[in-house]
Formats: C-alpha cells, structure tokens, sequence
C-alpha cells in the first residue's frame, strides 16, 4: 500500500514538473523585453521639452521692423507661441504658404529672407520700405537701387539656427515620437500630455521640412539704397503707415480671423518697415490656393484625430474623459464646417443680408467652440497627471539609450 502511494505521488510530480521545463524552453527562446520605472519628472520634462521645441524653436519669425522695440518683439513672439498653442495648423499653413510663394529667380534661401522683410529700402539714410521679390527685381532693372550682392552662406551667417541647432531639435521630438511607438508596441499606459505632445510633434516635422532654408530669428534686414534722381521711391511703392493701435474689437477681429484671412490673401494688411507676420502679400494661382485650403484642413484633421486617439485612455475622472473626447472632436470637426461655410459664401449661396449675419454668427460660435476646445485640452493635458495608471510608470528599458536632449 505504501508502495502504491508512493508511485501515485511520484506520477503526479512528474506530470506538475513537464509545464515548468516547457516554459523554461519558452523563456530561453524568447526573451522578455527589460523594463524600468519612470517617474512624473520623467513625464512632464520630455514632454514639455518637446512641445517648447515645437512652439518657440521651430517657429522662424519674420525681421522686426528697425524701430520696434525689445519689449514689442518679444510680444510679437509670444503671440505666435499662443497661436502655436491654440491652432498650430495655422503655423504650418504659414510655412507651405511661404515655400509655395518662393520665387524662383532666387534661390530657396534668398526667396526665404526676402518674404521675411530681408530686403529693406533706404532713403537719404533712413528704412522707408521692405521690399518683396518682384519689387527687388523691378528696381535693379530700373536702376534705381545696385542689385544685392548677398550669399546665401551670408545670409544663414545671419541666421540664428543652422543644420547642428535644428538637428538637435529634430532629434528630440524624433526620440519623443519613438518612445511612444514603443509604448503602444509593448502596450504601455500612455499619458494625455504626451499624446497631446504627439500631435504637435507630427506637425513640428512639416513645418520643419517646409521651412529648412528659411533664415531663424535674423534681427536686421539687409539694405539696399535708392540711388534713382528722376523719381521718388513713393512712385514704384506704395508707402502706408506702421502698425498702429486699434480699437479692442478690432483687436479681438484680428487675433480670430485675420491670421487665416492673411494666409489666404483675403485681407493683405501694411507692410511698411516690416512683413505681418502671417503675410499674404505674395499672391497664388487660384490653384495653388485651393491646395492651401485643403491641406489646412486636413493637417487640423490629422492634429485632431492624434487627440482622439486617447479616447479609451484612463481618466481620474468620468467627467474629464468626457470632456476630452468632445473637445478631441470638436477640433478635428470644426474646420471643415467653417470651410464647407466659406465655400457657401464665396459661391453665393447666401445672398441676403440676414443670411450673411447669421452665416458670420454662425462663423463665429465655431471659431470660439474651437479655441475653447483647444483650450480645454491643454488644460486635460496636465490635470490628469494627478492620478495615472501604474502602467504609465513603465517604460522600456532601451529608449534611455537613443540619444535625445
């Protein structure tokens, strides 16, 4: 009997014992990716890195005019951060538009610099005009001012970025963009802010790509002298007032509508001692500008549609998940409804006066669903960091190892 038990027992061990030399084979075969902890440092610093490299490095401002002062400059750069926050489809719209206007009979560079505000008119010693591309080569024509004798290895020499700064930059948000991809390869917890990171990352690489020969931050333009005796500079240009204050509401018109207005060339504002920022001076085959439209879209499509993605993603709360997925459809909706209206307008399908009140309203209440979208996003982005999964602490243990900033 004692015998018979003893083999029982025996059996049985040997049957628990074949899983356990299975799994080992297994192990050995495939080995198991290597881990590590992250901590909320870890989160935010990258992310925000990332997204100071997407809203103040990658953007090229045009020239300053020669009498704005330091504190109106850094103004003037920090709209353009809020603009890169609250829509930055539109800084890529900028970018595509600026690479689409170059002209030709320059080089890439020099067609950069000059629809920056590069070129600046100068008479009896004082600015009186920047100057666009085909004024430049309508002057050196008419011998009214010497043709510019400036490189393009000069002009990059004015430059504040060049191929190691903005390599650096590329780097980073390519690291950032890697790291995510092996977080959804290895089906780790991702955060609201680095998706949301994520979406200005992919965006940061357009206008990267767009604005590669564009000069960064040059601060003075380059002169060129009349030197005509026949004629005044006002007979070849148009010579209009600098910027000057408005009223509030013309204020509050502008910072909504104007930026896309400008792009489009629906409203060319002044261009004296300096370029708008978002200039629609140059003008474009009606082609060319369909593109523009189109492209707009579908690039505040793809920003939005990055947001959606984190539709499933943990939330501390019910009602902030709700939240984001109506603001993550909102953004990505919201354009095309105001270009399916502009088109209605342009094409005359609204033609009494009430209609177009109503149509502006309407205009209106989409331009600001989008900005408080926009808002309320960025708001989700950091809110709820205060309570995130285990799982968003782990991280893969090689992704330390690629090089990033």
């Amino acid at each position: 009997m004692r015998l018979l038990l003893f083999m029982i027992l025996y059996l049985a061990g040997v049957i628990q014992a074949a899983p356990t030399t299975n799994a080992t084979t297994i192990s050995e075969d495939f080995e198991a990716p290597s881990f590590t902890n992250r901590t909320l440092w870890n989160i935010i610093s990258s992310s925000v890195l990332t997204l100071f490299a997407c809203i103040y490095s990658a953007i090229h401002p045009n020239i300053p005019s020669p009498k704005d002062s330091l504190f109106r400059i850094l103004w003037r750069r920090l709209g353009t951060m809020i603009m890169a926050l609250i829509a930055p489809e539109l800084i890529v719209v900028w970018a595509m538009r600026q690479w689409m206007g170059a002209h030709y009979a320059w080089t890439q560079t020099h067609s950069f610099f000059v629809l920056m505000g590069g070129f600046m008119l100068y008479k009896d010693g004082k600015p009186h005009h920047t100057l666009l591309p085909n004024k430049v080569l309508g002057l050196i024509r008419k011998g009214c001012i010497d043709a510019p004798t400036l490189t393009a290895k000069e002009i990059n020499d004015r430059s504040k970025g060049n191929v190691i700064s903005k390599g650096l930059i590329i780097l980073q948000v390519a690291w950032f963009i890697l790291q995510l991809l092996s977080r959804a390869i290895y089906r780790l917890e991702t955060t609201q802010l680095e998706t949301g990171t994520l979406a200005f990352a992919v965006l940061n690489f357009l206008t990267y790509a767009l604005w590669w020969n564009k000069p960064l931050n040059v601060q003075c333009p380059y002169r060129l002298y009349w030197m005509s005796t026949v004629s005044k500079p006002e007979d070849h240009i148009d010579v209009v007032s600098d910027d000057n204050e408005d009223h509030v509401l013309i204020t509050i018109y502008k910072a909504t509508f104007a930026p896309f207005m400008e792009l489009m060339s629906l409203n060319v504002p002044t261009r004296q001692l300096r370029v708008p920022t978002f200039d629609g001076s140059i003008k474009l085959e009606e082609s060319d500008t369909d593109i523009l439209v189109f492209a707009g879209v579908l690039i505040a499509t793809i920003f939005g549609g990055i947001h959606c993605t984190a539709w499933f993603f943990a939330f501390p709360t019910y009602r902030e998940q709700v939240l984001w997925r109506v603001s993550a459809v909102a953004i990505t909706c919201t354009p095309w409804i105001e270009i399916l209206i502009y088109v209605a307008i342009s094409m005359d399908v609204i033609t009494n006066f009430i209609g177009g009140m109503m149509t502006v309203v309407v205009m209106y209440i989409f331009v600001l669903l989008y900005i408080v979208s926009r808002g309320m996003l960025l708001v989700l982005m950091f809110t709820t960091l205060r309570h995130l999964p285990v799982d968003a602490y782990t991280t893969v243990s090689w992704i330390s190892v690629v090089p990033h900033l």
